[in-house]
């Protein structure tokens, strides 16, 4: 299976909103909560999660280059809140005519991507950073089996050469996958994280 023909766009908005609702099921004693991301609580995600979506928006623009794109919020008072605005922020560059056929500027990994290969890296980190979320959360993620059986061939794509994974490095190192795993499991472990070891209430 291959993303040609997708509709790369519209699969990052159903992971982008999927993200949103996992986020504003936080409550107040929930953001010092530890997540599947070492060292981070799920303020912290969300700051990071609310950087990316400001940055990929910027790299549609023609503004990527800029490392002040990617800078986390100074004021995380209002995670759900700081985190929409982002959120809306790049699906409205995502949207804009031929936002997919420009070249983005992408200074975390050090190199331009045609828009299409460039959103599929957002629209995986958003499957992968909605279920952290949730993870952390204890709920499920609400994705079709057609989303993610697009994000794992997304997955599937991302080197796993460990000059480039762990810490300090968008992914972890990845994990072995067991036969039996679906395609979220599997994309998941792919990019590092242990599902396993992250139940959830329902």
């Amino acid at each position: 299976m291959t993303t040609t023909g997708t509709d790369i766009v519209e699969l990052d908005r159903i992971a982008v909103h999927e993200a949103l609702r996992v986020v504003e099921l936080a409550q107040a004693e929930d953001w010092e909560r530890d997540t599947p991301c070492t060292g981070w609580d799920l303020r912290r995600l969300v700051a990071h999660m609310a950087a990316q979506h400001h940055g990929f928006a910027a790299a549609a623009r023609g503004t990527g280059q800029d490392p002040d794109s990617w800078r986390e919020p100074t004021d995380m008072s209002e995670p759900a809140r700081t985190h929409r605005a982002a959120a809306t922020d790049v699906l409205a560059a995502f949207a804009e005519p031929g936002a997919s056929e420009r070249e983005f500027a992408l200074p975390e990994i050090g190199a331009s991507f045609p828009g299409r290969t460039a959103i599929s890296f957002h629209f995986v980190d958003y499957v992968v950073h909605a279920w952290d979320v949730a993870a952390t959360l204890g709920v499920r993620l609400d994705l079709s089996d057609d989303v993610l059986d697009i994000a794992l061939t997304v997955a599937q794509l991302v080197p796993s050469d460990p000059a480039g994974r762990g810490p300090g490095f968008a992914f972890a190192a990845p994990l072995d996958v067991p036969p039996d795993a679906g395609p979220l499991d599997e994309t998941l472990r792919l990019l590092g994280r242990a599902p396993e070891q992250w139940p959830t209430k329902d």
